[in-house]
This record gives C-alpha cells, sequence and structure tokens, in this order.
C-alpha cells in the first residue's frame, strides 16, 4: 500500500513538471524510399500525436519548440536546427528533447551514444523516442536498454553501408564522364537537358581563351590578373552570382573583398584540363564515413575521362602553356640540351612568344601568333641552330668587351645610366633638402610677421601658400633623387654581378642554361636575318645584336 502511495505522489510530481519541449524533425536523401513515411511533415504528425497524448495524462506541456533539419544526413551532427537546439538547452529553454525515433536524431553511433547516455543526463533533460518507445521519465529501464544501443549500433552501420553505396554510385557516374560537382568550372554551364553534362558558357569561354592566349605569348599570369582587373573583367564568382548561380553571393574572405581576379585563379584556369574536353574527377575523398572532412587522393585514384564534353581551348594551346608551367625556371624538365632557348626567344614583330617546334627532325622556332592568328604577324620561322650560335657570339662578344674588368667597374662607380655620376645626384639631393629646411623656416616666420603687424591677414595668407607649394616642390624633387639613387644601386649591383659572372666565363666557347640564365633578359628574332640579344645589365650595354643569314619559309 505505500508503493502504491509513493508512485501516485511520484506521478503527481510529475505532472506539475512545466516541460519547455524541443520537438525536433530531420530528413535526408540517405532516407531513399523512406522518404514518405520519414518527411518532416509526418514526422511532426507522430510527435505531436504523442504530445496530445501526454496532455491527455495531465502533463504540463507549457512550450514547443520545432528544430528542423531538411536536407541534412544524419551521420553528421552538424546541422543548423539541432546545433540550434543544443544552443537553446545550453541557455535553460530546454527541459525535454522529442523525436520520431533514434535515427532523426542522428545515425553516428558514438556520438548518439554520447548524447543518450552521458549529455542529456547531465543535463537534465527528458529524452522521448517515439517510435522507440522510450521515455527517460516514466521508463528509464528502456532508456538505457540494450535493445536502444542494439538500434543505434544499427543505425550507425547503415549509414557506414549507405556512404560505401554513394561512394560506389559516385565512381560509375565519374566512369561514365558524368560531371559531380556542385558548380561548373568558369567557362561552363551545366546543361538545363542533363545537369551531369557540361555545356560551354560564350562569354565566359572567351575570356577564358583570351586568358590562354595572353599566356601562350608570354604574359605572366600575374600580368594577366593586372589587365583582367584593368579591363573591368568580371572575376568568376561575381560572374557567376550575375548570372542567378546560386552559393556565389559572398564574394569575401576573411572580410577582403574579393571582387578582382586572384593569382590564384588564373593558375588554377591555366592548369585545369576540363578546357580541352578532359573531366578530372576524385581529386579529394573523406576520410572518414562519420565524417565531412576531404583529404586529396592519390593521382592514380583519380577517374579522367578524355573528351567528355566540348573543349574550350586546343591541344596545341593547353601544350604550350602547359610547356611554360615546365619551365617556369627556364629549365627543360628532362632533357636540358634539347631546351636550351626555350622561354626566351620573342618575335621583334608582334612581341609574341616564339616556341621550339621539331619538324621532320629539324627544330624551329616559331612565332606563336602567326600560327594562331596568321593576319596580324608574318615574322617567320628561325632555325634553333643558328639561333645558338647568335647567342654563343653575342655572349663571347660581351666577354671581349669586358676584357678590362676594373676599368668597366670603375666607370660604372662613376656614370649612371642616365649619363650623371652618383656624385651629382648626392649633390643635387643635399641641395633639395637644404631649401626644403630653407623654405620650412621661412613659412614658420611668416606668423611672427603677422603678429607684430609687419604683414596683414591676406598677405600672410598668400605668402604661406606660395611656400606650401614650392615646399611640395622640393619633397617631389626629393623623392625623384632618391628613387635615381635607389635605382643606381640597384643597376650597379646587377652589373657587378654581371661582371662576376663575365669574369668566371671568360674562356666560353659553349653555352648552357646556367650561363643563360644570369646573363639573358631575351631574345628578339627579326626578319630572320637579325638576331638581337638582350642582357640583364645596365641599359647601355644591355642589346647586342648579330647578323645572321636565314632562308625564309
Amino acid at each position: 500500500m505505500t508503493f502504491v502511495q509513493n508512485s501516485k505522489r511520484e506521478k503527481n510530481e510529475n505532472y506539475k513538471i512545466p516541460w519547455h519541449v524541443a520537438l525536433y524533425v530531420r530528413l535526408s536523401k540517405e532516407d531513399g524510399d523512406k522518404i514518405e513515411s520519414d518527411s518532416i511533415q509526418n514526422q511532426k504528425r507522430i510527435i505531436e500525436q504523442h504530445l496530445k497524448h501526454l496532455r491527455e495524462q495531465g502533463e504540463n506541456i507549457a512550450s514547443v519548440i520545432a528544430y528542423s533539419d531538411d536536407g541534412y544526413a544524419g551521420g553528421s551532427f552538424d546541422r543548423p536546427g539541432y546545433q540550434r537546439m543544443i544552443a537553446d538547452i545550453e541557455a535553460g529553454k530546454i527541459n525535454c528533447v522529442i523525436f520520431k525515433d533514434n535515427s532523426r536524431l542522428g545515425r553516428n553511433y558514438p556520438e548518439l551514444g554520447r548524447l543518450m547516455e552521458d549529455y542529456f543526463p547531465q543535463k537534465g533533460i527528458r529524452v522521448i523516442s517515439v517510435l522507440n518507445q522510450i521515455d527517460s521519465l516514466k521508463n528509464p529501464q528502456s532508456y538505457c536498454s540494450a535493445i536502444v544501443s542494439f538500434s543505434n549500433i544499427m543505425n550507425d552501420d547503415y549509414i557506414r553501408q549507405l556512404s560505401l553505396k554513394i561512394k560506389c554510385t559516385f565512381a560509375m557516374k565519374r566512369e561514365r564522364g558524368e560531371f559531380l560537382g556542385n558548380y561548373a568550372p568558369y567557362g561552363y554551364i551545366k546543361s538545363p537537358e542533363d545537369r551531369h553534362r557540361l555545356v560551354v558558357d560564350p562569354e565566359a569561354a572567351e575570356i577564358v581563351r583570351l586568358i590562354f592566349r595572353w599566356y601562350a605569348d608570354g604574359i605572366s599570369a600575374s600580368g594577366i590578373v593586372k589587365q583582367l582587373n584593368a579591363l573591368q573583367i568580371m572575376p568568376p564568382s561575381v560572374y557567376k552570382t550575375e548570372k542567378g548561380c546560386k552559393g556565389f553571393g559572398n564574394h569575401s574572405s576573411g572580410g577582403v573583398k574579393r571582387n578582382v581576379w586572384a593569382l590564384t585563379t588564373v593558375n588554377s584556369i591555366l592548369k585545369d584540363e576540363v578546357y580541352i574536353g578532359n573531366l578530372v574527377q576524385g581529386k579529394f575523398k573523406s576520410v572518414s564515413y562519420r565524417s565531412k572532412k576531404m583529404v586529396p587522393a592519390d593521382e592514380s585514384e583519380w577517374t579522367v575521362i578524355e573528351g567528355a564534353h566540348e573543349p574550350i581551348i586546343t591541344d596545341e594551346i593547353f601544350t604550350i602553356v602547359h610547356g611554360r608551367f615546365a619551365r617556369h625556371t627556364r629549365t627543360a624538365p628532362e632533357n636540358q640540351a634539347s631546351y636550351l632557348l626555350s622561354g626566351l626567344v620573342k618575335c621583334a614583330s608582334c612581341g609574341g612568344r616564339m616556341n621550339r617546334n621539331v619538324s621532320n627532325g629539324h627544330a624551329r622556332y616559331r612565332c606563336m601568333t602567326r600560327i594562331f592568328a596568321p593576319e596580324k604577324c608574318q615574322c617567320p620561322s628561325v632555325k634553333e641552330a643558328l639561333l645558338e650560335e647568335a647567342v654563343l657570339q653575342a655572349v663571347q662578344g660581351q666577354i671581349q668587351e669586358l676584357v678590362d674588368v676594373k676599368e668597366v667597374i670603375d666607370a660604372a662607380g662613376k656614370e649612371t645610366p642616365g649619363g650623371r655620376s652618383q656624385n651629382e645626384y648626392l649633390l643635387a639631393l643635399t641641395r633639395a633638402e637644404q631649401e626644403k629646411k630653407r623654405l620650412t623656416e621661412a613659412k614658420f616666420r611668416l606668423y611672427d610677421n603677422l603678429e607684430r603687424g609687419i604683414l596683414d591677414q591676406d598677405e600672410y595668407t598668400q605668402l604661406r601658400a606660395g611656400y606650401n607649394a614650392e615646399i611640395a616642390a622640393q619633397d617631389a624633387q626629393i623623392e625623384r633623387l632618391q628613387k635615381s639613387l635607389a635605382d643606381r644601386k640597384e643597376a650597379r649591383k646587377q652589373d657587378d654581378e654581371f661582371i662576376a659572372f663575365f669574369k668566371k666565363h671568360g674562356s666560353i666557347q659553349a653555352i648552357d642554361r646556367d650561363v643563360l640564365n644570369h646573363l639573358l633578359d631575351h631574345i628578339e628574332v627579326s626578319d630572320s636575318r637579325h638576331i638581337d640579344v638582350y642582357f640583364k645589365f645596365s641599359a647601355e650595354r644591355k642589346k647586342s645584336s648579330t647578323s645572321q643569314r636565314t632562308s625564309r619559309i
């Protein structure tokens, strides 16, 4: 009889507790065929029916807050609705959590176990899983039973098996050449008929072609960035936003606006095989079915499908561009001797890059502008052997001119490229600084003259403005002279390095990449007969010209 009385008293106390309920529902694509039965609306109906039952039993359901995650997988607890619910629990707004079944709360067994067995009890949270017939208040045994643990294990195994199925499905789609990215690469859009197929976006594709053409013509990636921004061409993120592509609304990173082109963007475009019609996917993989963290996959695991879609760039242009990347340090990747002049030869007519080409066993350097836009340039090709001979003669000629190293060094110390000595610059700088000091002191004396009545207000204002203008002019002169001296110092440094290198290679009979990298700036070819070699030292000695007889094509 006593037991009954105590049970009734406990029951009555429970009915007095004001329950502030978190109604949690979740739906994701992982639910497959169960999507109808597990729909958000259906979950809410089941939970609300149970809440109605609790009210009929006399329980005080003081408030109900609904938390929903639609489209979020159960393997991760990084969901906005769930996180909002946890925040409200921490704030003391919730003391009861109710959901349709354990799988709605999550399918990650270790994390789910921590919640059910540790977090909720510590926070004093009543937990109700309707279909699992769990109520931590009314039936504590059910809450801690092995059935619950087994159910959680099954849920965790379900998500593991599902993850494996998804991976297999994605692998099959990649093998079929289906595009699986969230967003099409710049220059393409997803086909309206098939979202897994890429089609050319004419407007953006023209910019992609321009980027590749500029780089093939010898413009650096940073130079391309400057030109794109100068022309006010929209970067990919801004362009996609303007075209209504969702997910590109925030053009910032760390608070910095990204409405301009960046070097990483240009480099990424230049390296991407997608522009020659190839689809390269699977470059990253997840570390675990429980985690969203992605890590780079080994190249052997990538899926490469050639000719998956219409190319924007020809194979020839792409090869040229990647050749430039390979010789970024102006060294050939495999055969140094075969690519001795790669990256150095320019067309004197159009300024475009001349690239090495082998035909019938004979190597020539051809102007890329003439190849791809013959109406803009008619520069003929030139034999590689003639170019190498011309460069060797130019280097030997410079060595001959610099036989008396001491004399050259002395001359370099006395006279600048513009004909003014370093001492003249220093003297001019001293005079400018002294003049600025004199003008500043005179300006300060004006106020005394105003106070003593020697000057009236108008005279003071006029004279002060004049002094300010003269001081500003002296500041500009000082800045110019300081820059000239700095430039002179840098030029002298380069000259000294150049002379030292020539002294080391005084009897040079053959050139190699080391010599070229140290000495040459570039080589210009004009009308197939004249070759100009430009060195990396001061302007008055920079150019060395040789005449060669070459045959026109």
